[in-house]
């Protein structure tokens, strides 16, 4: 087996079980198309553990196991997925809820890949090309420990000249739409249009807030919409009005399907397409205002005028958000940029809504659900951040 050594002024880190393996963390440089797994050493020879070099975003590699008696096999992938299966026993037993991550990366001790449940299907997500070359191993090992999952789907998040960014791989090919529930709302969705589906799983527990009665009575203004599941979820929770914003195209036929699947009439809502900035401008010169404002941007993102990212920009969108809320009205303010820690993303918020002049008080704060495991051990894991303010 490949030998990878490590600097030793990273050992600590690494025998506290830190699972990423950055570039700057190699002694040398190595190697990181090489699918074969690799030990990790340190510069005197310590054993740090097994794992394997593949470059994504995040790092360089993943350690794997910390153990030295267990190597990467098919026992140890199985392990990893029967403890993640008996992590999210509640989902599997809930039927309001058909859509879940069943396996969250390094957080359930397996970096590189996420493994998300729809209604009986899975979506496997390949974050690097040297996890990819474990594909074969890995569906023969969810075929043996979840017999009844009906078929398989992928998504290539590593750069590919050769593979698809979404295929179906194998079994029983899922309807289009497939409905999926959460909380009892409908989601349509689509395993093989792209690389999202239709809905982002890690929102569940703030769509069940608004379900759950927040937006009763309230109107509510989603921004970056997308396929609309906030208004959605919105509507169902009571509210009386939805106004869902999005510059792509796409956003108002997906928004209505979704609406149509819950029985809600899409011409009762309001659906627009057009960047959200000048949605701000265009409300501001018509004089509307809104009991609820979701903030839910992209990390990044770049259209034919401007760029925006959540590190330089969200100051200013929340100012421009706060300036359409109704006294008493609330601010959701979510990103899931995972350069922005808790304590930043609270900062901007806060001093864009300073700088309206309007007095705030934060009443919740999201972060990941529980089938989004993150590991004590790597809470950079942890990305999704979600704050509500009530607007004085």
């Amino acid at each position: 087996m490949r030998r990878i050594i490590l600097k030793n002024k990273v050992t600590p880190k690494f025998k506290k079980k830190y699972p990423l393996v950055r570039k700057e963390d190699l002694n040398q440089d190595s190697d990181v198309t090489n699918p074969e797994q690799v030990s990790f050493f340190s510069e005197n020879n310590q054993f740090i553990g097994y794992g394997y070099l593949g470059i994504q975003n995040k790092g360089y590699g993943w350690i794997l196991s910390f153990d030295e008696e267990q190597p990467i096999n098919s026992d140890l992938l199985k392990g990893i997925l029967k403890n993640a299966i008996e992590k999210r026993k509640m989902y599997f037993q809930d039927d309001q809820t058909t859509a879940f991550r069943l396996l969250n990366g390094e957080g359930d001790g397996l970096g590189g890949l996420t493994i998300d449940w729809y209604d009986h299907y899975l979506v496997l997500s390949w974050y690097n090309e040297t996890i990819y070359h474990y594909k074969k191993q890995m569906l023969a090992v969810l075929k043996e420990v979840l017999p009844e999952v009906k078929g398989f789907y992928e998504k290539i998040r590593f750069q590919s000249d050769t593979i698809d960014n979404s295929s179906f791989v194998e079994g029983q090919v899922a309807e289009e739409p497939l409905i999926v529930k959460e909380n009892g709302v409908n989601y349509a969705t689509y395993l093989n249009e792209g690389l999202m589906t239709g809905i982002f799983l890690d929102q569940k527990e703030v769509r069940n807030y608004l379900v759950d009665g927040f937006a009763a009575g309230k109107s509510l203004l989603n921004t970056f919409s997308y396929t609309g599941a906030f208004s959605v979820a919105a509507t169902v929770g009571g509210s009386y009005e939805t106004t869902s914003v999005d510059l792509a195209k796409r956003s108002i036929e997906k928004t209505e399907e979704q609406f149509r699947v819950n029985g809600i009439d899409p011409s009762s809502q309001k659906i627009l397409v057009m960047d959200v900035f000048n949605y701000f401008k265009y409300a501001k010169k018509k004089e509307l205002s809104f009991d609820i404002v979701v903030l839910d941007p992209p990390s990044f993102a770049r259209n034919k005028k401007k760029t925006f990212s959540v590190s330089k920009d969200y100051g200013k969108l929340t100012t421009e958000a706060v300036d359409l809320i109704n006294p008493k009205g609330h601010l959701i303010a979510s990103t899931n940029a995972a350069n922005v820690t808790i304590d930043k993303f609270t900062e901007m918020v806060e001093k864009g809504i300073v700088e309206t002049g309007r007095k705030f008080s934060k009443k919740k704060t999201f972060r990941l659900p529980s089938d989004f495991e993150v590991s004590k051990n790597f809470q950079d894991g942890n990305y999704l951040k979600v704050l509500i303010y009530e607007i004085l």
